[in-house]
């Protein structure tokens, strides 16, 4: 069991200024979104996705791997998709009850952190269930941005895609759960 510690030169380590990007890249996507400028919307997820990808990696790689870095890159990823759940449900009011699966997974899953917090223990790092559901939900926001901006026919995308990112939180969840379990036993995760 790890316990939380915080130090200050982990505000400016390489990982964590790129999820600090995907925070910043939260506001204009939900403006270019809502305003309909569809291309720009799915530049600025196809970033937000790229820099998810990417800090973990230059976490490992510049071995920056930080107590602060596994609690902002979760926090920017509920807040990426809250953001996205609620555009989406503004143009396509059918998938609201998918959406709602996924905001309330991520309300646990803060939750559950949040928890652990509290009792100093430091939160899991993303595990490969949760990179897994991260990257498809990625894929199916963009795609769905893309069939918009093409005009094509994309409503049967957006409930598969929907269900297909619902399963893939769920499973995820599950994953995570059985993972919080075991740091509040005290147990190795």
């Amino acid at each position: 069991m790890e316990n939380w510690s915080f130090k200050p030169k982990d505000l400016v380590t390489v990982p964590n200024i790129i999820t600090y990007i995907r925070f910043i890249l939260i506001p204009p996507f939900v403006y270019f979104f809502m305003s309909g400028n569809f291309v720009m919307a799915g530049i600025m997820i196809g970033l937000s996705g790229l820099s998810d990808c990417f800090d973990g990696f230059f976490a490992r790689k510049l071995n920056q791997v930080t107590s602060l870095g596994k609690i902002l890159d979760p926090i920017a990823d509920k807040l990426t998709l809250v953001a996205v759940a609620v555009c989406l449900i503004s143009v396509i009011p059918e998938i609201l009850p998918v959406m709602l699966v996924l905001v309330a997974k991520e309300f646990l899953m803060l939750l559950g952190g949040f928890v652990l917090l509290l009792k100093k223990i430091t939160p899991p790092a993303a595990n490969i269930f949760g990179k897994i559901a991260t990257l498809v939900f990625y894929i199916v926001v963009f795609l769905i941005i893309v069939f918009k901006v093409f005009g094509v026919d994309y409503l049967w995308f957006v409930y598969a895609g929907s269900a297909l990112v619902a399963i893939a939180m769920v499973v995820a969840l599950v994953k995570y759960a059985t993972v919080f379990v075991k740091l509040l036993k005290g147990q190795k995760a």
